[in-house]
């Protein structure tokens, strides 16, 4: 293998969170197209929010084609919203080749898709009141549907990234993790100015509820982190590590499962196969909904199991 394709390589693997938390699909689709995007990116000078806002674009484009009842519409609005997903891994990939990290980034980049799915809902709720007999003559209840799904959405995605990241901590340390304190983020908030920085100051107070919102469902995980501090600092047993690894390593397919292409696989089917828009909802009503209690299930137990350990020794 010549050098240049092998440092092609190698920075293409360097661009990845790690090999226990990546998805199969990802690795084999949306990974190697977002290297390619984050390097015509480097050499153009864009930095990772640029591609971050673009993606935005891309993703509520999607929405909106998929208010229409055609299907040449609805698969245009599917290549938008997998070209929208290039760019949301492209944007973490050169981020992580040119170290341009920021807490800004990664707010930005979360809410990038709450932006297309915000899109999407009103778009499937403005569908169904038009081509639905029955969602026609009682508009409330796919909006309700949809507001409810929304709330759901937002957990799953919170506590899917939570869990990744935590897991990052113990594969990486601190530097491979976007691991925050929700105190540490309130510091942060309390110490900037209101007329000096106002949007950022904004940013953080949302940014701190999401973070404290994480902490609040995971106690057990609290608990954890508070013995692992004052016992060990920043300075984890390596023994300790690979043993938190290997029990939370398992649970990152449930993690993937509730980011971003399982539920999109189910949109694409609703859309484009059954065309019954809101079977998407019941999807994530049901089968997502109870992936996520059994994920923070199994994880709290882990975390209890450690906890008990460390506070026997």
């Amino acid at each position: 293998m010549s050098e240049n394709r092998k440092g092609f390589w190698d920075e293409y693997r360097s661009t990845l969170k790690s090999e226990d938390t990546e998805e199969t699909f990802d690795l084999m689709f949306y990974r190697p197209i977002g290297y390619i995007w984050a390097r015509i990116a480097r050499r153009l000078g864009v930095t990772p929010n640029a591609i971050t806002i673009a993606s935005i674009f891309l993703g509520v484009g999607a929405g909106v084609l998929f208010y229409f009842n055609d299907l040449w519409l609805n698969l245009l609005g599917v290549i938008l919203l997998v070209w929208a997903d290039s760019f949301d891994s492209a944007d973490g990939q050169l981020a992580r080749m040119t170290h341009q990290y920021s807490r800004i980034g990664r707010i930005l980049d979360g809410l990038s898709g709450d932006f297309w799915f915000a899109a999407i809902y009103i778009a499937i709720c403005l569908r169904e009141n038009v081509t639905s007999e029955f969602f026609s003559a009682h508009h409330w209840v796919i909006w309700v549907m949809a507001v409810v799904t929304g709330i759901c959405h937002g957990v799953q995605a919170a506590m899917a990234d939570y869990y990744r990241q935590f897991h990052l901590f113990f594969v990486k340390g601190r530097d491979g993790s976007e691991l925050e304190d929700a105190a540490e983020v309130w510091d942060k908030f309390h110490s900037l100015s209101w007329t000096r920085n106002f949007w950022q100051k904004v940013t953080l107070m949302f940014y701190a509820n999401y973070t404290s919102g994480q902490q609040k469902r995971t106690p057990w995980m609290q608990r954890l982190r508070t013995i692992l501090r004052s016992r060990y600092g920043e300075e984890i047993p390596v023994s300790f590590r690979e043993k938190f690894r290997a029990l939370s390593r398992p649970l990152m397919k449930y993690t993937n499962i509730l980011s971003f292409n399982t539920r999109t696989f189910a949109l694409f089917a609703a859309i484009l196969i059954f065309r019954m828009p809101w079977l998407y909802f019941a999807f994530e009503l049901v089968v997502l909904n109870a992936l996520l209690v059994y994920m923070m299930w199994r994880h709290e137990k882990i975390c209890r199991e450690c906890v008990t350990e460390l506070e026997g020794k």
